[in-house]
């Protein structure tokens, strides 16, 4: 019973590697330690649709066991309330993740919320340097649909995706009609992996 209880009181957080899959694989995802959860309902999601999409196309899929899957900071203190939302501890933490992405190179960044996209933009030395209350669903939205159409096989693309995700929350297709977050992010994401398949190694063998 106390080992249960033991369990039971340890944040979830405590039990997520910092980060796990290949820095050598072409695809990343970047999340926020405080929001280990994100990754079953938010990525699960896209991740189901993409694959849909590319196994209609193509009739094959993207082996996930070795996609690079990382925490933004290694202790999820570092994200600090709206208050103090960029403490001067971060900068080891931007530096570090600067470290790596100039090395490993990505060809696709995913980030999920505000967090982990400033947290990219600063990596980058994106300016201006923005605030929490500004990476709202419409202007993540826009900075999505703005990756998706500058996207560019010779460098990292950076993809935001948002952390929620309401049943209220639909995207317009190009004929006008109304779709889910999921299908849309999904299909769009899918759609520039298909364009450039011969240059990703990111294929079930």
């Amino acid at each position: 019973m106390s080992s249960l209880t033991q369990n039971n009181d340890t944040p979830l957080i405590d039990k997520i590697k910092r980060e796990s899959g290949e820095r050598t694989f072409p695809i990343w995802l970047l999340f926020n330690p405080k929001h280990p959860i994100v990754r079953h309902y938010i990525w699960a999601h896209v991740l189901a649709e993409i694959q849909d999409k590319l196994f209609r196309d193509l009739h094959t899929r993207i082996d996930t066991s070795n996609i690079y899957i990382r925490n933004a900071v290694s202790d999820s203190e570092f994200v600090t309330n709206t208050v103090n939302w960029w403490g001067a501890e971060l900068s080891s933490e931007i530096a570090l993740f600067r470290e790596i992405v100039m090395e490993y190179q990505p060809k696709i960044l995913i980030s999920f919320g505000a967090f982990p996209f400033e947290f990219v933009r600063r990596t980058y030395e994106i300016k201006p340097e923005k605030g929490p209350k500004y990476w709202g669903t419409t202007n993540l939205g826009d900075e999505f649909s703005k990756s998706i159409e500058s996207f560019d096989i010779n460098r990292t693309n950076r993809i935001p995706l948002l952390r929620r995700v309401t049943e209220s929350e639909k995207f317009i297709q190009d004929d006008g009609n109304f779709e889910n977050y999921y299908h849309y992010v999904g299909t769009k994401i899918a759609e520039r992996i298909i364009e450039n398949k011969d240059s990703l190694d990111i294929w079930i063998k």
